[in-house]
Protein backbone atom coordinates (compact mmCIF):
# COMPACT_ATOMS: atom_id res chain seq x y z
CA UNK A 1 0.00 0.00 0.00
CA UNK A 2 2.73 2.06 0.43
CA UNK A 3 4.12 2.01 -2.98
CA UNK A 4 0.62 2.90 -4.47
CA UNK A 5 0.64 6.14 -2.62
CA UNK A 6 4.44 6.93 -3.29
CA UNK A 7 3.83 5.82 -7.01
CA UNK A 8 0.62 7.65 -6.74
CA UNK A 9 2.21 10.83 -5.27
CA UNK A 10 4.74 10.87 -7.96
CA UNK A 11 2.07 10.76 -10.70
CA UNK A 12 0.07 13.31 -8.98
CA UNK A 13 3.12 15.74 -8.61
CA UNK A 14 4.78 15.09 -12.49
CA UNK A 15 1.35 15.87 -14.07
CA UNK A 16 1.30 19.39 -11.66
CA UNK A 17 5.16 19.85 -12.60
CA UNK A 18 4.31 19.28 -16.61
CA UNK A 19 1.31 21.61 -16.49
CA UNK A 20 2.97 24.35 -14.58
CA UNK A 21 6.09 24.15 -16.80
CA UNK A 22 3.90 24.37 -19.76
CA UNK A 23 2.24 27.31 -18.07
CA UNK A 24 5.93 29.08 -18.08
CA UNK A 25 7.26 28.10 -21.29
CA UNK A 26 3.80 30.12 -22.46
CA UNK A 27 4.23 33.09 -20.59
CA UNK A 28 8.20 33.36 -22.19
CA UNK A 29 7.06 32.81 -25.35
CA UNK A 30 4.46 35.70 -24.80
CA UNK A 31 7.01 37.73 -23.74
CA UNK A 32 9.75 36.75 -26.66
CA UNK A 33 7.78 36.09 -29.86
CA UNK A 34 7.99 38.99 -31.92
CA UNK A 35 4.32 39.55 -33.80
CA UNK A 36 0.66 38.70 -32.16
CA UNK A 37 0.33 35.48 -34.47
CA UNK A 38 3.36 33.92 -32.67
CA UNK A 39 2.58 34.87 -29.38
CA UNK A 40 -1.28 33.65 -29.50
CA UNK A 41 0.24 29.99 -30.92
CA UNK A 42 2.37 29.86 -27.80
CA UNK A 43 -0.47 31.09 -25.56
CA UNK A 44 -3.18 28.33 -26.90
CA UNK A 45 -0.83 25.87 -27.43
CA UNK A 46 0.85 26.07 -23.72
CA UNK A 47 -2.29 26.93 -21.83
CA UNK A 48 -4.52 24.21 -23.39
CA UNK A 49 -2.17 21.63 -22.50
CA UNK A 50 -0.82 23.18 -19.22
CA UNK A 51 -4.55 23.10 -18.08
CA UNK A 52 -5.38 20.24 -19.40
CA UNK A 53 -2.29 18.46 -17.33
CA UNK A 54 -3.17 20.44 -14.07
CA UNK A 55 -6.78 19.48 -14.17
CA UNK A 56 -5.73 15.79 -15.22
CA UNK A 57 -3.50 16.16 -11.64
CA UNK A 58 -6.49 17.61 -9.77
CA UNK A 59 -8.96 14.85 -11.42
CA UNK A 60 -6.42 11.82 -9.76
CA UNK A 61 -5.76 13.73 -6.46
CA UNK A 62 -10.12 13.77 -6.37
CA UNK A 63 -10.58 10.28 -7.31
CA UNK A 64 -13.84 9.12 -9.07
CA UNK A 65 -15.96 12.06 -7.57
CA UNK A 66 -18.91 14.64 -9.22
CA UNK A 67 -16.07 17.28 -9.19
CA UNK A 68 -13.75 15.02 -11.17
CA UNK A 69 -16.64 14.67 -13.46
CA UNK A 70 -17.28 18.62 -13.60
CA UNK A 71 -13.52 18.80 -14.12
CA UNK A 72 -13.65 16.60 -17.53
CA UNK A 73 -16.42 18.75 -18.85
CA UNK A 74 -13.96 21.94 -18.21
CA UNK A 75 -11.07 20.04 -19.60
CA UNK A 76 -13.20 19.34 -22.40
CA UNK A 77 -15.00 22.73 -22.89
CA UNK A 78 -11.30 24.18 -23.32
CA UNK A 79 -9.99 21.52 -25.56
CA UNK A 80 -13.01 22.27 -27.50
CA UNK A 81 -13.11 26.25 -27.47
CA UNK A 82 -9.11 27.42 -27.34
CA UNK A 83 -8.31 26.84 -30.22
CA UNK A 84 -11.42 28.07 -32.06
CA UNK A 85 -11.06 31.36 -30.42
CA UNK A 86 -7.64 31.82 -31.56
CA UNK A 87 -8.53 31.28 -34.73
CA UNK A 88 -10.97 34.01 -34.34
CA UNK A 89 -8.42 36.19 -32.97
CA UNK A 90 -5.90 35.46 -35.68
CA UNK A 91 -8.22 36.28 -38.08
CA UNK A 92 -9.29 39.44 -36.59
CA UNK A 93 -5.69 40.42 -36.52
CA UNK A 94 -5.31 39.73 -40.13
CA UNK A 95 -8.59 41.14 -41.00
CA UNK A 96 -7.25 44.38 -39.54
CA UNK A 97 -3.83 44.86 -40.70
CA UNK A 98 -1.62 43.72 -37.69
CA UNK A 99 1.06 42.94 -39.60
CA UNK A 100 3.03 39.86 -39.35
CA UNK A 101 7.00 38.93 -38.17
CA UNK A 102 9.07 40.45 -41.24
CA UNK A 103 10.64 37.22 -41.32
CA UNK A 104 7.75 35.20 -41.58
CA UNK A 105 7.92 32.57 -44.63
CA UNK A 106 4.18 31.64 -44.68
CA UNK A 107 0.92 33.72 -45.03
CA UNK A 108 -2.03 31.59 -45.40
CA UNK A 109 -4.48 33.65 -45.28
CA UNK A 110 -3.17 35.88 -47.88
CA UNK A 111 -3.13 32.68 -49.90
CA UNK A 112 -6.37 31.97 -48.48
CA UNK A 113 -7.65 35.62 -50.31
CA UNK A 114 -5.64 35.28 -53.37
CA UNK A 115 -7.80 31.69 -54.10
CA UNK A 116 -10.77 33.74 -53.39
CA UNK A 117 -10.17 36.20 -54.85
CA UNK A 118 -10.31 39.10 -52.30
CA UNK A 119 -7.54 41.46 -52.18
Amino acid sequence: MIIYNIIFDLLLILLLSIGTLFFIVGTIGLIRFPDVYTRLHAATKCDTLGLGMIFAGIMLYEGATFASVKIMFIVIFIFLTNPTAAHAIARAAHIHGIKLWEKTVVDMYKEDEKREGVE
